[in-house]
């Protein structure tokens, strides 16, 4: 596994928890979704330990998600995600949600680098940089189950 991997996967099985009155995936669970690639690839990069030594946390700014066809209860899905951009103390990290070979949402997250005693914004270090890349057709990408 390449802990530096520029697209993050997280392959999911839809339980039937995430289900709403409609009958298919409600919002909340896309966002909750999202949060957990997120972490997991933040995981995978070894910034936990290189944030907290730095007296930092993330928080999230904004979401924005745009639903392109339903998932439902027992769906294989493939949530796919990377940093698009990094500037001054934000990312904007985007995520893909598939179903096979069809794009089922799409969206992204503002997320903030703080400092986690007084809440402001903190500047990256040196090095994070590194790590933000659009996907493309060569760059590695990790499974986690």
């Amino acid at each position: 596994m390449d802990s530096l991997s520029k697209i993050h996967t997280l392959d999911i099985t839809v339980d039937e928890s995430a289900i709403d009155m409609n009958g298919h995936v409600n919002n909340v669970a896309y966002v909750q979704w999202m949060q957990d690639v997120a972490i997991s690839h933040y995981e995978a990069l070894d910034w936990k330990e290189k944030t907290q030594e730095l007296g930092a946390t993330w928080v999230a700014h904004s979401h924005c998600i745009e639903y392109k066809r339903p998932a439902f209860a027992g769906d294989e899905l493939t949530i796919r995600t990377w940093i698009a951009t990094m500037e001054r103390a934000k990312t904007t990290r985007r995520y893909e949600i598939w179903k096979e070979d069809l794009l089922i949402a799409e969206g992204h997250t503002i997320w903030v680098f703080v400092d986690a005693t007084t809440g402001r914004p903190k500047r990256f270090p040196s090095g994070f940089h590194d790590l933000a890349a659009a996907p493309d057709d060569s760059a590695d990408s990790t499974t986690a189950a």
